[in-house]
């Protein structure tokens, strides 16, 4: 078994013999994994054994993006517990689908198939598409330990050569990681962004996944570009094709919460306000802070600073708020000092456009903190100046994060 290639051992993993092991070795500690292995190994073949604890640890890493009940039941590989869509995002991107009235998906480098599970859960078919037969088989894998197999397909092949026609819509997730990292240049990924346009532009509907760091300049004149966080994370950003194109809009989970793109010119600049906004990063990412500032009235405390100042409370999903008690010019003995006045304990650290490293000013100004307190402290620019902005978290009645 130690000799077997991986295809063979994750076969073995679904045999009666690797069902009963990986029950036997769910939630294992990994401190614990030498003397679970020693013991297991008595009675069972090595590699199994060691199949079945990577595929443990591969399980309780997936739960943050699958949650518990499907992560324990579902099959991984390093690079799909890496690169998967989680639940959340996944689950909003079929909802999109379903109301445009798409049935049929093909689902191109579809990994261990967290997309094509959420569509299938949507009720939508979907035949799903990757070369590595690995991957192809831990997506069929998951798609039977879930009881999806009626609705997904899975094919192992190279998705530049499968034939999408019969198909509602098409969705892509290219690779964006190469044997260095990421990859940051669209026309690398694989397969490239231009061959993923063409196959949108074939089918009446598609989504295309990107990074969310692609230059703006890049999307396409034909799509719709969505950039999505969840819980406060930007996790990518999509082109939308059969929709509108040229809108960009920026998606907030939970919610739904979806800020759409008016076209408006940069804020003003003006003078700080009691009220701070922090944009959500796929507001900023969507260049969208110009609306999330028109709807709060606000303006921005620097032209090249993504912070949004207001003089009144207005309760937004797009920007957390904070209420500004302090402004100083950049000085770390002037804010030592301060922090101890107001017996602040437990300090936040924010910076957007300082070049200071939060965690080393934390120490500096709070080496033993003690104080009854709560701040939050950032370290910006205000109209050019570097500044330190002291505040907190807008109370209760005022604008939620």
């Amino acid at each position: 078994m130690n000799d077997l290639a991986p295809l063979d051992s994750f076969a073995a993993l679904l045999t009666p013999e690797g069902l009963a092991l990986l029950d036997e070795v769910r939630g294992t500690d990994p401190a614990a994994e030498l003397a679970v292995a020693t013991r297991l190994r008595r009675d069972h073949p090595a590699g199994l054994v060691s199949a079945a604890l990577t595929q443990a640890r591969l399980r309780q890493r997936a739960v943050a993006k699958f949650g518990t009940a499907d992560a324990e039941r579902m099959f991984f590989t390093p690079n799909g517990v890496e690169q998967s869509t989680r639940t959340s995002v996944a689950a909003y991107r079929a909802s999109r689908f379903t109301a445009l009235g798409v049935r049929s998906v093909a689902d191109l480098c579809c990994g261990i198939g967290g997309d094509a599970i959420a569509l299938a859960r949507a009720g939508i078919r979907v035949l799903a598409v990757d070369r590595d037969p690995l991957t192809a088989a831990a997506a069929r894998a998951n798609a039977e330990a879930l009881g999806l197999a009626d609705l997904i397909e899975v094919r192992e092949a190279d998705v530049t050569e499968v034939d999408t026609s019969p198909y509602d819509a098409v969705f892509v997730d290219p690779a964006r990681r190469g044997g260095r990292g990421r990859i940051f240049d669209p026309e690398a990924y694989s397969p490239p962004l231009s061959w993923t346009v063409d196959a949108a532009l074939k089918a009446p509907h598609a989504a295309l996944k990107i990074a969310p760091g692609v230059p703006h300049e890049a999307v396409p004149p034909q799509a719709e570009a969505e950039w999505i966080s969840d819980a406060g994370d930007v996790k990518e950003a999509v082109l939308w094709f059969g929709t509108e194109p040229g809108l960009v809009r920026a998606t907030l989970l939970p919610g739904p919460h979806t800020l759409r793109g008016r076209g408006l010119p940069n804020p003003q600049v003006r003078s700080l306000g009691r009220y701070l906004y922090e944009p959500d990063g796929a507001v900023i990412r969507a260049h969208l802070v110009a609306e999330a500032a028109a709807d709060l009235d606000g303006g921005l405390i620097d032209e090249t600073i993504a912070y949004v100042t207001a003089d009144e409370p207005r309760p937004t999903p797009y920007a957390t708020a904070y209420e500004i008690t302090g402004q100083l010019p950049f000085n770390v003995k002037k804010l030592k000092a301060l922090l101890r006045e107001s017996e602040v304990g437990v300090l936040t650290v924010k910076k957007r456009g300082s070049a200071v490293d939060p965690e080393e000013l934390r120490r500096k100004v709070l080496p033993k903190p003690h104080g009854r307190n709560a701040a939050t402290v950032f370290l910006t620019r205000v109209a050019g100046a570097p500044t330190m902005l002291l505040g907190h978290p807008a109370r209760p009645g005022e604008p939620a994060a």
